[in-house]
């Protein structure tokens, strides 16, 4: 019983720790800003959570699975919102130039 409880707290600060992304997702994906966003920083924190993934798996931690999953796919999220806002602020970028 007391297993499940210790899972059970390890889901809900997996789950409270990914409403912490949200402001990002939204700043990337519905307004298309990207300053200031390290991409190398996230590249380097997905890395540690993917070791973290590992050891949820090695030690059978479903709330460590489930958290890491749920965490990587939303830094994945802001990575690929990154460079779509970056690639797309580029190529405006090129298009005002070719235009003058």
């Amino acid at each position: 019983m007391a297993a499940m409880w210790i899972e059970a707290i390890g889901l809900l600060a997996g789950v409270i720790g990914i409403f912490a992304w949200i402001p990002q997702i939204i700043e990337v994906w519905i307004h298309k800003r990207h300053d200031g966003l390290s991409l190398t920083s996230f590249g380097v924190v997905s890395f540690a959570l993917l070791l973290w993934l590992v050891y949820g798996v090695l030690v059978d931690s479903i709330a460590m699975i489930l958290a890491n999953i749920m965490t990587l796919t939303v830094i994945g999220a802001i990575i690929v919102g990154a460079r779509r806002a970056r690639n797309s602020h580029q190529m405006s970028d090129s298009l005002a130039e070719s235009s003058n």
